[in-house]
């Protein structure tokens, strides 16, 4: 395997509405960053991806882009940013952004423009297409926040648009060499500024049958099947458009590229992520694509450690055929793992240590979402109105719509919302966290005078420095290659809540036991004991792993 810069590196995710308001307004910005880098830095991240900081009316809280070349207010200035950029770079960590591309915002001068001439020049950005003559839209796909993908032009009666999430998020119409440059234009921009890559956010949506047939309606009622089944189904059209992209902007430069592509399946991998590869790595989804694959909220399958260690296994062998995957845990997506995977008793910090043992030493590049690093749990929603994220609403209607209780549906959408990962950064006692003096833009969690940055800073038993412990571990020079570079494979699991596996390569085995399970279990292995949590006995060639415990082991193989 050719060894990249990025190899065995730490990546790091903040979401800046929620990581740190330097000016008392309730949202994160750039400044507040920037005030926390040393902390990065210490935490041992090397690379941070930045969620959006755009111009934007904030429909999808940033991934509605009305200004892809200038900084939204809330967060700062350009002047800012750049700030921002060398700072990251002089405590010699890089700098990723958020690419979102498969769709703009309404508000966007380009569609601005389109909406006035649909047939014109800007117009052929987009997709307007004429619905059917009984007055219906052209196809019966339904956006991933609910209701029909079109919505109609005003002033053109027999024309819609195509919007795969928000109708204020309009797709932008890929097959359109002309809109391809502009993109591209756009990434070089950025890149010639000096950031060091892209995240790049539900791009597999780019590919569109330009027939707009429709599907076979799913199981809703309402006639309509979700457009990330038609995803899914021209996944195989996509790797073309984004090898040009690859090859008129980052590829040249060595910048390095995730991105979030889901509905992949075997044959294509290598041209997503493999040598030749559009991206030099993607999010590894397995475990997230056996909930989104239900119809919502309501339907999706019960959390549990079986499905994250099956979903994770199943990830980790297929990029072992094909190149090498981001692992992650949580985003701004997803919902705290400690309390989504965990039974009650382990959602604490002897759960999140278990946890983290399990995913750290994954093959890959690691992900830490913001909080994720302090053991975060759900945070408590009282009622529909704290929610924030648009996806909530729909979803809270669907579980209503389907016979929950309103009790029922705020305990399910609760677990589910995309907001649990969104509420602010937990820094300090102080008011709000130390997130902000202000009043901050969605809920604080309930713990946060105890489950906060300095306090766990201060208890070298907290979950923040068992976080530490193990990115120095990854990193040691002794264990970095087999860890960067070395093979995966399962190890037989004693219990469906155990979770075991080895990394490999030429010269060293490494053993990681993750019992999240309510037995203890006896497992033959007289390797040196590397770092445990827990109840760990060394016993006559074999090690006790008791309830809530994990241990690493590692042996020379030259």
């Amino acid at each position: 395997m050719q060894k990249k810069w990025w190899y065995g590196k730490i990546a790091y995710q903040i979401y800046p509405r929620s990581f740190k308001d330097s000016n008392g307004d309730g949202i994160g910005d750039l400044k507040g960053i920037i005030s926390k880098l040393d902390y990065l830095k210490d935490l041992g991240v090397d690379i941070i991806w930045l969620s959006p900081v755009y111009v934007s009316p904030q429909i999808d809280n940033g991934y509605d882009i009305a200004d892809y070349r200038s900084i939204g207010k809330e967060f700062g200035s350009m002047d800012d940013f750049k700030e921002l950029l060398s700072e990251v770079h002089a405590k010699d960590m890089k700098l990723i952004m958020d690419l979102v591309v498969n769709h703009c915002s309404s508000e966007h001068e380009l569609f601005r423009k389109a909406l006035a001439d649909p047939y014109g020049p800007e117009g052929q950005c987009f997709y307007f297409v004429k619905g059917h003559e009984d007055g219906t839209p052209p196809d019966n796909l339904r956006s991933y926040f609910g209701g029909s993908v079109w919505e109609k032009v005003t002033g053109f009666e027999d024309l819609w648009y195509l919007h795969y999430f928000a109708k204020e998020q309009p797709d932008l119409n890929w097959y359109n060499p002309a809109l391809r440059q502009r993109v591209y234009d756009m990434m070089n921009w950025w890149l010639d500024l000096g950031i060091d890559g892209f995240r790049v956010d539900a791009i597999m949506n780019i590919a569109k049958d330009l027939t707009f047939p429709g599907l076979a309606p799913d199981d809703e009622g309402d006639g309509m099947c979700a457009c990330g089944r038609m995803t899914a189904k021209l996944a195989d059209k996509a790797p073309a458009l984004l090898k040009d992209m690859r090859d008129h902007t980052y590829g040249p430069r060595g910048a390095f590229t995730v991105g979030e592509a889901f509905g992949l399946n075997p044959e294509i991998l290598n041209d997503i992520y493999g040598k030749d590869g559009a991206f030099s790595s993607v999010f590894d989804f397995t475990v997230r694509e056996l909930f989104e694959k239900k119809p919502g909220y309501y339907a999706y399958e019960k959390p549990s450690v079986k499905l994250y260690r099956d979903g994770n296994f199943k990830g980790q062998e297929l990029a072992m055929k094909t190149g090498m995957v981001s692992v992650i845990t949580e985003n701004h997506d997803e919902p705290r793992a400690v309390s989504f995977y965990l039974r009650k008793d382990l959602q604490n910090a002897q759960g999140a240590k278990v946890l983290a043992t399990a995913f750290l030493f994954l093959r890959g590049l690691p992900f830490i979402y913001q909080g994720q690093e302090l053991g975060m749990t759900k945070t408590d929603f009282n009622e529909p109105g704290e929610f924030r994220d648009l996806l909530s609403f729909t979803e809270y209607q669907k579980c209503l719509k389907h016979g929950f209780s309103k009790k029922q549906a705020l305990e399910c959408v609760s677990l589910h919302t995309r907001d649990q990962s969104r509420t602010p950064m937990l820094w300090d006692k102080s008011k709000n966290a130390g997130f902000s003096d202000g009043t901050p833009w969605i809920r604080l969690h309930q713990d946060w005078k105890k489950l906060n940055v300095s306090v766990q800073g201060e208890d070298p038993d907290s979950v923040l420095n068992w976080y530490k412990t193990l990115i120095r571990i990854r990193k040691s020079p002794d264990l970095e290659e087999c860890f960067a570079c070395g093979a995966f494979a399962p190890l037989p699991c004693p219990d469906d809540s155990f979770m075991a596996y080895r990394r490999y390569d030429e010269k060293k085995e490494i053993r990681v036991y993750a019992n999240f399970s309510e037995k203890s279990f006896t497992i033959k292995d007289d390797a040196a004991l590397i770092v445990s949590t827990g109840d760990i006995t060394r016993k006559d060639g074999s090690l006790m792993i008791g309830p809530g415990s994990a241990a690493v082991t590692g042996r020379d193989l030259k």
